[in-house]
């Protein structure tokens, strides 16, 4: 079975849920990481638990939601060893697959819906990385000083 691990601030809270019943009829093992209620928490936190995991290798990839996504990519790219994209359309979730082997998929849920969420979800999860294209240029982002 596959594992994944998600988590979400106040402002993701619905999205977050809808997506773990989703994940877990295409036979995901779910780790929630919080939160888990509509109750204001600090997103930051959430990030750096849930991409910790991702980085120590517990979890191959993660799904962080918040209002805009855009907070919890920017926390959890403090981590080294993450590479967190915010998607808000399919093609970017491709990409950042295809080019970047992103391994944590950042979501707004004020700014996606769940129909479209789910399906970038899908094609993030389902896209491999072309490593021999793009294995250098990966190297040489791991390779920056934080």
């Amino acid at each position: 079975m596959k594992k994944i691990i998600i988590g979400c601030d106040h402002a993701g809270f619905e999205l977050k849920n809808y997506l773990i019943d989703y994940l877990k009829s295409e036979n995901y093992e779910v780790t929630d990481n919080g939160c888990y209620s509509t109750e204001a928490v600090d997103y930051p936190v959430i990030a750096q638990n849930t991409a910790k995991k991702v980085a120590m290798g517990g979890f191959e990839k993660g799904i962080l939601i918040c209002g805009s996504g855009v907070g919890m990519s920017i926390a959890a790219n403090k981590i080294k060893g993450i590479r967190a994209v915010v998607c808000s359309d399919t093609t970017s979730a491709k990409f950042s697959r295809l080019h970047n082997n992103s391994n944590i998929l950042c979501l707004g849920q004020r700014i996606v819906g769940q129909f479209l969420a789910k399906d970038i979800c899908e094609i993030w999860l389902n896209t491999e990385f072309e490593e021999q294209r793009h294995i250098k240029r990966i190297q040489l982002i791991e390779q920056l000083p934080d």
